[in-house]
C-alpha cells in the first residue's frame, strides 16, 4: 500500500500539556492545603484523557462529558465538575486553570513534531491534524510556523462529530482528497484513533509519554510505514 496522506491526532500525539507547577502552585484542595505532587500529576491526567469517565458524573454532567468534545459549553461545563471532584473546590481557582488548559500556547510539541510535520510534508503527503477537541489548537502551529506543512485542520467541535466515529475520518480524508486506504492516521488512542481502520485507514499508535521521555516516536511511526 502507498501512504499519500497522513492524519495526525493532537493531544498525546503532537502536542502534549505537561504539568507546569506554576498553574498550580496557589490551587488549594478541599481541606485548603495545596494539592500534593501526587493530585496534581493525576489532576493533569484526568483534564487529558482521551477516553474513559474520569470520575462519577450525575446524569446532566455525563451528559456533558459524552458530549464534550462537540461543543466548547458542555466542555467547560464538565471540566469545571472534572476539577471540582478532582480537588479543586473553589470554582475561581477551578475557571483560572481551567482557561490555561485549554490554551493553546500552553501545550509542549514533542521534540520530533516539527521534524515529522516537514517531513511528511516535503515528501509530498498531505498533512492533517484530526482532534477531538474543543478549542481551536491552530495557534499552536501558526506561533512557530508549522501551519505551514498542514494541509487541513478538522476539528470535532467545529465538525459536530468525533473520535472513533466514521464520519469524522470520513471528512478528514475527503478534505485531503487521498482515499482512505492510501492515508495514515497516527494517534495515542487504540480506541478513538484506531477507529480509522474501520474506513480503510492505516493506523500507527504512539505512547502519550511525557515529552522528554519520547524523542522520535512519531518519525518511528512515519518511517515504519515507508513515509519518512
Amino acid at each position: 500500500m502507498t501512504i499519500r496522506a497522513v492524519l495526525f491526532d493532537y493531544s498525546g500525539t503532537l502536542f502534549r500539556l505537561e504539568q507546569d507547577e506554576s498553574w498550580l502552585a496557589d490551587i488549594t484542595g478541599h481541606t485548603g492545603s495545596p494539592l500534593d505532587l501526587e493530585a496534581q500529576t493525576e489532576l493533569m491526567r484526568r483534564m487529558t484523557a482521551p477516553v474513559g469517565e474520569v470520575v462519577e458524573l450525575d446524569a446532566e454532567h455525563l451528559h456533558a462529558w459524552q458530549h464534550r468534545d462537540r461543543d466548547p459549553g458542555l466542555h467547560r461545563k464538565v471540566y469545571l465538575e472534572v476539577l471540582k471532584k478532582s480537588g479543586v473546590p473553589r470554582r475561581e481557582e477551578a475557571v483560572a486553570l481551567y482557561e490555561r488548559l485549554i490554551d493553546p500556547s500552553q501545550w509542549t510539541p514533542y521534540p520530533d513534531t516539527e521534524a515529522v510535520l516537514k517531513a511528511a510534508s516535503e515528501r509530498g503527503l498531505k498533512v492533517g491534524v484530526l482532534s477531538n477537541i474543543a478549542f481551536d489548537i491552530r495557534p499552536a502551529f501558526t506561533a512557530r510556523g508549522w501551519d505551514a506543512y498542514v494541509d487541513e485542520f478538522v476539528l470535532s467541535f467545529e465538525v459536530g462529530t468525533v473520535k472513533p466515529e466514521l464520519e469524522i475520518f470520513r471528512k478528514a480524508v475527503e478534505g485531503l482528497g487521498v482515499p482512505a486506504t492510501e492515508t495514515l492516521m497516527v494517534g495515542d488512542s487504540e480506541e478513538a484513533d484506531g477507529g480509522a481502520r474501520a474506513l480503510g485507514c492505516e493506523f500507527a499508535l504512539v505512547d502519550p509519554l511525557p515529552t522528554a521521555e519520547r524523542p522520535d516516536a512519531l518519525l518511528t511511526a512515519l518511517r515504519a510505514h515507508g513515509v519518512a
